[in-house]
């Protein structure tokens, strides 16, 4: 069965030229977070990331917005412990693992969850109207999905502080000045920018990219020398590739290279 064979409700599943492409469709509820889109959600991301053809993974929303966090019409008030444990904590850890180069392309607001989702991810592409905004403090909760992890990482102790307690919004340009995403684009350009980015990453060295990702967050807690160790080690098997071979060749010859994920 191919990667977009199976459909969903609340999943629009695209592939194309090696790039799977995920698009959160609850339109009418800014594509907020139920059990449901949760449980599918990490089914189609470890499905993608088991799919050889598939060299790098696009998230994105349908409509106006990215994703607004949680539905809180579908949510187990009482128990949010179990919640947490259950869907979204799976839910991080997986894009975490994932071997495969995963884009954000954030359409719109991203709130809540749903910005951490997103900044959570490899690369964060943001329309020029998208917002980030760490809304949990606005119900009387504390940031989940990872927020807590990458916010100070990404901008900052002072910064992170602030954000997650005043729930200030965040305009996609103000965010990629303070570090929190990679780049902000005229909203119609978003689409043709994700589409280029990601068509460049699938036709890269697999493996160069899956270690990158995997040295790049272990360094966020290890110590130096435990880097340079991972440094050593990811290289050497980096330079067991065959697109190593070729990337070398094609320099050597003055050509382009023709990477296969091998």
């Amino acid at each position: 069965m191919s990667f977009t064979q199976r459909t969903f409700d609340d999943l629009l599943l695209a592939e194309a030229g090696g790039v799977a492409t995920i698009t959160l469709n609850r339109p009418d509820k800014l594509n907020s977070f139920t059990e449901k889109l949760h449980a599918n959600l990490l089914d189609v991301l470890r499905t993608a990331d088991a799919y050889p053809e598939i060299r790098c993974v696009v998230l994105t929303g349908a409509g106006k917005g990215f994703c607004a966090g949680q539905d809180l019409g579908d949510l187990d008030m009482n128990n949010l412990q179990d919640v947490l444990e259950r869907q979204y904590n799976p839910l991080l850890r997986q894009i975490a693992a994932m071997q495969t180069p995963i884009i954000a392309s954030v359409n719109g607001v991203a709130a809540g969850a749903g910005a951490n989702v997103a900044l959570n991810c490899d690369i964060v592409l943001a329309a020029t109207s998208a917002k980030f905004i760490q809304s949990f403090s606005q119900i009387g909760l504390v940031p989940d999905g990872g927020g807590s992890w990458i916010l100070p990482r990404l901008v900052g102790q002072a910064r992170a502080m602030a954000l997650a307690m005043t729930a200030e919004p965040v305009m996609a340009d103000d965010a990629v000045t303070m570090g929190m995403i990679y780049k902000a684009v005229d909203d119609e350009q978003l689409q043709q920018t994700t589409d280029q980015l990601a068509t460049m990453l699938a036709n890269m060295p697999t493996t160069a990219l899956s270690l990158i990702r995997n040295m790049m967050r272990q360094s966020l807690t290890n110590t130096l020398d435990q880097q340079l160790d991972i440094e050593r080690d990811f290289q050497h098997l980096a330079s067991q590739t065959k697109d190593f071979r070729e990337g070398v060749d094609a320099f050597i010859n003055k050509r382009r290279p023709v990477y296969t994920g091998q």
